[in-house]
C-alpha cells in the first residue's frame, strides 16, 4: 500500500515538474489557460486524478489558479513579486532610470548573443514574425503600437536565448519600464531621423541573431541601450524646457 502510494506520488511530481519546466521556459505564460484535465491526461499518460492532484499542488505554490466556470491559468507570480515592489520605487526615484538602462544594458546584450548561439527554428520564426511587428508599427507611427511591438520583439529575443532567468528576468523588465519605453519613443516618433535609426538597430540585431552572429548581436544590442539612454537624456531635458516655459507663461 505504501509502495502503491510513493509509485503515485511520483506521478504527480512527474506532472507538476513538467507544467513547473513549460512556465519557466515561457511556454505557458501568465494568463494562459491549460488544456482540460481530460487532455492533460492524454498528452502525459497519466490518470486524470493525478492532473487534478498536481494541479492543485500548482495552485497552493501559486503558479497556477483555477477559476471557476473558466479553467486553470498561470498566473504572474513569477514575476509579480519583483515588479510590484520596484514600481513604487521608480516612481518614487526616477534617478534609478539609468541603473536600469544599465541593467538592460548586460541583460539584454546577453540575451542577443545566447539567442544567435541558441535560437532554433521556431525561435527564428517567432523573432522573424516579432520584427515584422516592429517595422509595420515604426511605419504607422501609432505609439501604443510601436510600444507593444517594441517590448515585444524584445522578449522574443529573451526568450530565444533559452536562458530561463533571462526570459523572466527581461519580461518583468520590460514590464517594469513599459512608461520609460512609452516616453522614449513618444521622443523619437517626433524625430523621423532618430527614428530611422532606431529602427535601423532593431534590423541589426535581428539580422545578427538570424545569421548566426553573437559578437556582432551583442554590440549592436549595446549600442541600441547607449542609444535609448542618450534619447532618454535628451526627452528629460525637453521636458524640463517645457515646464519652464509654463511656468514663465503662468
Amino acid at each position: 500500500m505504501n509502495q502503491l502510494f510513493r509509485h503515485k506520488e511520483r506521478i504527480s511530481d512527474r506532472v507538476i515538474s513538467e507544467i513547473e519546466v513549460q512556465i519557466l521556459e515561457g511556454s505557458l505564460k501568465p494568463g494562459d489557460q491549460l488544456p482540460s484535465e481530460r487532455e492533460l491526461a492524454m498528452e502525459m499518460g497519466v490518470s486524470r486524478p493525478t492532473i487534478r492532484e498536481a494541479i492543485n499542488t500548482l495552485c497552493t505554490k501559486g503558479l497556477l489558479q483555477t477559476r471557476h466556470g473558466g479553467g486553470t491559468v498561470v498566473t504572474d507570480k513569477l514575476d509579480s513579486s519583483f515588479s510590484d515592489s520596484w514600481q513604487e520605487m521608480l516612481y518614487r526615484h526616477p534617478n534609478i532610470q539609468s541603473d536600469i538602462l544599465d541593467f538592460r544594458d548586460m541583460l539584454e546584450s546577453q540575451a542577443a548573443c545566447l539567442a544567435a548561439e541558441r535560437a532554433t527554428e521556431a525561435d527564428l520564426e517567432n523573432l522573424e514574425k516579432a520584427f515584422i511587428k516592429v517595422s509595420k508599427a515604426y511605419a504607422d507611427g501609432e505609439l501604443l503600437e510601436m510600444v507593444t511591438a517594441d517590448v515585444g520583439f524584445h522578449q522574443a529575443i529573451a526568450e530565444a536565448s533559452h536562458n530561463v532567468l533571462i526570459g523572466h528576468l527581461s519580461a518583468t523588465l520590460l514590464k517594469l519600464i513599459n512608461s520609460h519605453v512609452t516616453k522614449n519613443l513618444k521622443y523619437l516618433n517626433n524625430r523621423p531621423k532618430d527614428k530611422m535609426r532606431l529602427e535601423a538597430q532593431h534590423l541589426g540585431i535581428w539580422n545578427a541573431i538570424k545569421n548566426r552572429q553573437p559578437q556582432k548581436a551583442l554590440e549592436i544590442s549595446r549600442e541600441h541601450i547607449e542609444y535609448v539612454k542618450v534619447s532618454m537624456a535628451a526627452s528629460a531635458k525637453e521636458f524640463e524646457r517645457m515646464q519652464s516655459a509654463i511656468r514663465r507663461k503662468g
